[in-house]
């Protein structure tokens, strides 16, 4: 199926992916524009951590509130690139390429993006993800499944009522509906890959 986006012709089976890459887009124009989650919130009536889930790719924005994003920021469709980030065969990704995230409810966690790829059925996000001694996001949900593998470091990771205590080699999978946080109580560094399946 075909769908009429302003000047564009846009394939359903790509929709995503260009959704997807909007949000970094919308990010960029933002801080470019030297506005703040909760000046653009105020404005267009979506909340803040929405706006933050649509940036940082947690989540892929409806159309409406695309449309309302974008008229608060005074973006033309035109500046935006619609182009699908996954081609061909295979994709690398070179060692240090990856795009690194400001998430206001991960202080101390540090975010890369490597790799969004969506599917006809779901999408997945690949992160490096750091996380320095003495740092704690309390719980979360999200609407992904998410996979957990520890590179180096220990961290615990807090489902419901349970600490799970993470060293390097190991590797952690669960719902991400279920509330979920992590700590690093320990005196080094930890560093993750963390992949979502998004549903």
């Amino acid at each position: 199926m075909l769908f009429f986006l302003g000047k564009f012709l846009i394939n359903s089976n790509s929709m995503d992916d260009i959704l997807i890459n909007i949000g970094r887009q919308l990010k960029l124009a933002r801080q470019k524009r030297d506005l703040t989650l909760q000046q653009v919130a105020k404005r267009t009536g979506v909340s803040a951590g929405l706006i933050s889930k649509i940036e940082n790719l947690r989540t892929t924005p409806s159309l409406p509130v695309l449309l309302k994003i974008m008229q608060t920021l005074s973006i033309d469709l035109s500046e935006l690139d619609l182009s699908s980030s996954v081609t061909g065969d295979y994709i690398v990704i070179k060692n240090g390429t990856g795009t690194k995230e400001d998430r206001e409810d991960s202080v101390n966690l540090e975010y890369t993006h490597l790799l969004s790829s969506p599917s006809s059925d779901s999408s997945i996000r690949v992160y490096i993800v750091s996380v320095s001694a003495g740092a704690y996001r309390k719980p979360i949900s999200t609407n992904a499944n998410e996979l957990i593998y520890v590179l180096g470091g220990k961290v615990n990771y807090l489902l419901k009522k349970d600490k799970v205590l993470l060293e390097k080699g190991d590797l952690l999978y669960f719902d991400g509906s279920i509330p979920h946080g992590v700590s690093n109580e320990f005196d080094e560094q930890a560093t993750m890959l963390k992949i979502y399946f998004l549903h």
